[in-house]
């Protein structure tokens, strides 16, 4: 599935000059119109265009809604032939329908637009067909999750291991000097190398599984949505390669993590929107003997699916919903799971560190709330945060931290003269919140950059008439937390 670099840079040049734009075609479909392709239906956007039939809604109906065209709509749009012959496009007597989707892409908050190609939204309008084994997923919720939680600082390179059909590396290219992606399924390479290309962007694809293409190299950044489903196994042939590997269990997932040690620079990261197992040993020991020693861990766990509902979930993914395969196949997992000891499968976000501490810093949480996304900036100041919670007593107090981005709430019994306690809580990032007491809230509110946290703790402790030493042993632990939680900040 290739074209020249000359129809390429042509496909590029009509797509603009059509307007096959994310605002423009959001434009065209409306609110509900995205919200129905956001379900897999197609009815709402093909009402919202009506009888058109100018040459943007025909580029709609082609890709978006795979809907069969009239071949001479196309004409002096794009070339038609060359997409044919590349795969891109069936012909069938005087209509053409597309073979994959190219889609409109945008992400205003790192400017990471343009366009994905990948393979055709499968089960649109509830048509169910089995997926390919070498399908090329496109822009999901997943993906769209992954680029949310990526740290965005600039790095000098980053690696986007399992890249399917490109989108990570798109976003990479926006803040990395140079971008590796490496994928073990040919025909996510392809397309991923037309998406590059499209959108003018410079990636060295490889294939190979996990670190096989990387052997030897360092990234400042590695991100990762690996095929983590933990089917059962199967033939090569019948592998979904987009979505599972036939590694055991989580497996693949703990490989990728214990490995990331030797392929991360001094200060380098790995990000995974993963799952893993959960088994009678609690999760977070069983993950915290996967980290590479030198390694700072902070594991989210953002759900807990039991079995049944996992099960489900990556049987209609499969398109299995409605068919004679559908039992036997959730039989089969059933069988796999309890042989393997699955009691539930916990998702969520891993982040691993390069840090070279003395003691590593793990934290494994559960944390299934509201967040304001894209938070990849709380990731990225993790390291900071972890440094402030570790400073030896004296220098905290010494330090001068500043609460950010909060909003302060009371919390009370009506008509009582006093509140109970003062929440702050988080306009950003995960939104985490603490409830306070007089002294403490004393003590956080006051904190605005200018005085140390010894001249705070002083002037609080003579406004509540208690000693220094006794609100300085109440408050400094909530202060170190409230640093590693990201509520404070050391940073001028």
């Amino acid at each position: 599935m290739q074209l020249s670099d000359t129809d390429l840079i042509r496909l590029r040049a009509d797509l603009i000059a059509v307007g096959y734009l994310v605002d423009d075609v959001l434009d065209r479909i409306g609110e509900l119109g995205q919200a129905g392709l956001g379900r897999n239906m197609t009815v709402p956007a093909d009402v919202a265009l009506g009888e058109a039939t100018d040459l943007l809604s025909t580029l709609i109906r082609l890709f978006l809604l795979q809907q069969s065209v009239p071949a001479d709509r196309l004409d002096g749009v794009v070339d038609a032939d060359a997409l044919v012959r590349a795969g891109f496009l069936s012909l069938d007597g005087d209509a053409v329908r597309a073979l994959v989707d190219v889609r409109p892409y945008g992400s205003p908050d790192d400017g990471a637009s343009g366009w994905v190609v990948a393979d055709l939204t499968p089960g649109l309008d509830q048509i169910i067909t089995p997926t390919r084994p070498d399908y090329v997923l496109g822009v999901s919720p997943a993906s769209t999750t992954l680029a949310q939680i990526t740290m965005r600082m600039p790095v000098d390179t980053a690696l986007d291991l399992g890249t399917g059909c490109g989108v990570q590396s798109l976003h990479l290219g926006r803040h990395a000097g140079r971008v590796v992606g490496t994928d073990v399924n040919a025909r996510a390479l392809e397309l991923a190398a037309v998406t590059a290309a499209l959108n003018e962007a410079d990636i060295d694809l490889r294939a190979g599984s996990l670190y096989e293409p990387v052997t030897g190299e360092r990234f400042d950044l590695i991100v990762s949505n690996p095929p983590f489903v933990m089917s059962p196994p199967s033939a090569d042939g019948d592998t979904l390669v987009y979505r599972e590997a036939n590694f055991e269990a989580d497996l693949l997932v703990e490989t990728l993590v214990r490995g990331a040690g030797e392929h991360l620079t001094h200060g380098g990261s790995l990000q995974l929107l993963t799952n893993w197992a959960v088994l009678d040993q609690p999760w977070e020991e069983r993950l915290a003997g996967w980290v590479p020693d030198g390694c700072d861990a902070w594991v989210i766990e953002r759900e807990r699916l039991d079995v049944f509902s996992y099960i489900e979930m990556w049987l209609t993914d499969a398109g299995l919903a409605g068919t004679e395969r559908w039992r036997p196949a959730y039989d089969e997992w059933l069988g796999y799971f309890e042989k393997l000891g699955i009691s539930s499968v916990g998702m969520g976000w891993i982040q691993i560190t390069r840090a070279g501490r003395d003691e590593p810093h793990r934290r494994f949480e559960s944390w299934p709330h509201a967040v304001a996304q894209p938070v990849g900036d709380v990731f990225a100041r993790n390291a900071s945060a972890v440094d402030a919670y570790r400073l030896p007593t004296g220098e905290l107090l010494a330090s001068r931290p500043r609460l950010v981005d909060v909003d302060q709430e009371t919390l009370g019994r009506p008509g009582a003269a006093d509140p109970e306690h003062v929440i702050f809580r988080q306009r950003v990032g995960l939104l985490r919140a603490i409830k306070a007491d007089t002294a403490l809230a004393a003590v956080l509110g006051a904190l605005d950059g200018d005085l140390t946290l010894a001249q705070v703790i002083g002037a609080v402790a003579q406004v509540l008439d208690i000693a220094a030493a006794d609100l300085g042993a109440a408050v400094i632990p909530e202060v170190r937390q409230a640093l590693l939680d990201q509520f404070l900040t050391l940073e001028e």
